[in-house]
């Protein structure tokens, strides 16, 4: 019997195991359409990570953000960490991670990890390890707009190693 594969505007790697998704996308992120991407029968635990737009950094008032990422290589970062999460916590079975780029508004969400796995506490850990790894690896840099009418561009993995 031949399988129909469904269209998809996921961008998956050729390697990755077919449960795995990860998109860059101008378009807003669908938090609903992750948790089911990370869903599974087998799952006790399905972890969610959602990053939004802050109004303020640093003690500035922030009005907006702008996301831009260098796709090929970041999809294939994305790959890395599903690698590196599956050889510390092999029951993990579902692993989607979002990220979008473009002018995002406060409160918009710029980032979706989630890890569907059998027992939470695997889950929760590999949740942090994606979205840290993440934030250190990805070639994704962010233009931060901010109320005085200035603006700067930083690698997102920047601004949290300041607050380390």
């Amino acid at each position: 019997m031949i399988e129909k594969q469904r269209p998809s505007p996921v961008m998956t790697s050729s390697v990755a195991p077919a449960n795995d998704h990860f998109l860059i996308t101008f378009a807003p992120l669908n938090l609903e359409e992750l948790y089911r991407l990370a869903d599974h029968p087998h799952n006790g635990a399905v972890v969610v990570m959602s990053g939004t737009v802050r109004d303020k950094t640093d003690g500035k008032e922030v009005l907006s953000l702008e996301y831009q990422a260098y796709k090929p290589m970041a999809l294939k970062v994305f790959q890395t960490i599903a690698t590196e999460i599956r050889q510390r916590w092999p029951e993990v079975n579902r692993i989607a991670i979002h990220h979008r780029t473009g002018h995002l508004q406060i409160g918009e969400i710029s980032v979706l990890v989630a890890i569907g796995c059998p027992h939470r506490a695997e889950a929760f850990a590999a949740c942090q390890y994606a979205i840290d790894t993440l934030k250190h690896n990805a070639p994704i840099w962010k233009k931060e707009h901010w109320a005085d009418g200035s603006s700067s561009w930083v690698n997102i993995g920047a601004c949290e190693q300041e607050t380390l």
